[in-house]
């Protein structure tokens, strides 16, 4: 091959090998729309077992996805049980040891001792002590849990009925979704706890805080959600407003906490919390709003 025939093959290869690449960055382009709405889309997540829900067997608080419920949870666990246990083995030694010294056969002589300052002392400055340590952490965490919600954030209000939910959106429209509980044969067909599934969720956007009030249209209920350490009471008449915030997207089962009725029972909660561009997929297929102008929230 001469170097001129050369040169042409290259030349032609190189400009085919353009045109492939070209084709593959308009097709990449192309579908690029695609995919963004596709992962805008909202589809119903699936709950994680272990997670948002009660677990077989269980009996200490369940794991907790917000930071209320973290910062109160590192409490229970690294100051309350330490103190609740130190206090127990205390009060099972002095038992035992008041047995096995001041029983009839040890100590047939009964002591005739009235008072001993000392340990009166003692007794009653060391239970002031461990209550001013637990007091300190625990009004914090009181004062963390109802701090008031951010300048512009979202707001869900509750409302409990006999005996189901209601979910309103006032910044997205106004609009209220209904929430009944499912079947336990359809809540197992969609692979959801029976008796805590509902038909429709509360959905949220995850990692940002919610305004969250709640009321009762007809007798008290109580909103309650353990895995996020929630929990506010709706009382007919009045306005009850908490901040709610969950750190990652997932399903987050509750119950009614207040006796309502008869159907008290049957009054699950289903909190679902998604990214922002699902959020506002969600709102739109429900016929809401968003970034519009919001309705009133009474």
């Amino acid at each position: 091959m001469s170097p001129i025939e050369f040169v042409r093959h290259a030349g032609t290869a190189f400009r085919t090998a353009g045109h492939v690449l070209a084709g593959i960055a308009a097709t990449t382009a192309a579908a690029a729309p695609s995919l963004a709405l596709a992962a805008a889309t909202y589809v119903p997540a699936k709950p994680v077992p272990g997670k948002g829900q009660p677990v077989p067997g269980g009996w200490t608080f369940q794991d907790q996805y917000s930071p209320i419920g973290q910062e109160a949870l590192k409490m229970h666990d690294y100051l309350l049980m330490p103190v609740i246990t130190v206090i127990v083995l205390l009060v099972l030694f002095l038992l035992i040891a008041v047995m096995a010294k001041f029983n009839r056969r040890a100590n047939p002589v009964a002591s005739k001792t009235s008072h001993n300052t000392l340990i009166e002392v003692i007794w009653t400055l060391v239970p002031v002590l461990v209550l001013v340590v637990i007091a300190v952490p625990s009004i914090r965490l009181l004062a963390h849990q109802y701090e008031p919600a951010p300048k512009g954030a979202l707001t869900v209000k509750v409302t409990g009925y006999q005996w189901y939910w209601g979910y309103t959106y006032p910044d997205n429209g106004g609009f209220e979704v209904i929430s009944n509980m499912l079947p336990p044969a359809e809540a197992i067909k969609r692979g959801e706890p029976p008796q805590l599934a509902a038909d429709n969720r509360m959905v949220v956007p995850a990692g940002v805080p919610i305004r969250l009030q709640t009321t009762g249209s007809d007798v008290i209920h109580s909103f309650s959600v353990p895995s996020l350490w929630f929990k506010l009471d709706a009382v007919p008449g009045r306005i009850n407003e908490k901040v709610m915030m969950i750190n990652k997207p997932g399903v987050y089962y509750g119950q009614c906490s207040e006796l309502c009725g008869a159907r008290h029972g049957y009054m699950p909660i289903v909190v679902e919390a998604v990214t922002k561009p699902q959020f506002d997929a969600w709102i739109k297929s429900q016929g809401g709003t968003v970034g519009g102008a919001a309705a009133p929230a009474a």
